[in-house]
């Protein structure tokens, strides 16, 4: 099991990323695959996010899944985003990267929330059953997006 953390400079540190997402691979036994994580600012992850979604605006989370077995691919993950969504969640940065960790693993492990409704269920249902496996605080980003949604309807 093998995770690479690589983050732009003037970054916050994150030590222990590198532990979770290793425990993340370890809960989906994963033991022997390769995962790789750049941390980035919301200028780079725009950047990306237009050149291979289409989408002008900064997101939380890409991922890039690899055609490999061992190689799962990369996750690119804005700090700035998670930061931000951390704030508004009152929960701190740690419990933010995990949520996202986990929803770009599984996008890495082919699930795809957008694809269908009961493809966004059985996502939104393995983020949860992942963050509780390993004692995570919070909800899985699709439960969260949709309880948002939700409430923002309400007003």
């Amino acid at each position: 099991m093998s995770t690479s953390v690589e983050r732009e400079e003037d970054l916050p540190s994150t030590p222990w990323l590198e532990r979770d997402a290793d425990a993340l691979l370890a809960c989906l036994d994963l033991e022997s695959a390769e995962l790789s994580v750049l941390l980035c600012g919301d200028h780079r992850i725009a950047v990306l996010n237009a050149e291979w979604r289409g989408s002008q605006a900064p997101t939380d989370v890409l991922s890039f899944p690899q055609d490999d077995e061992v190689v799962l691919g990369d996750l690119v993950i804005s700090v700035e985003m998670a930061v931000k969504q951390a704030q508004e969640r009152s929960h701190g940065l740690q419990d933010e990267l995990r949520i996202l960790l986990v929803h770009g693993l599984l996008h890495l492990l082919g699930y795809d929330h957008e694809r269908d409704r009961d493809s966004h269920d059985e996502m939104a249902a393995r983020e949860g059953e992942v963050m509780k496996s390993l004692g995570w605080r919070g909800a899985g980003l699709i439960e969260r997006s949709f309880e948002q949604a939700e409430h923002e309807g309400a007003h």
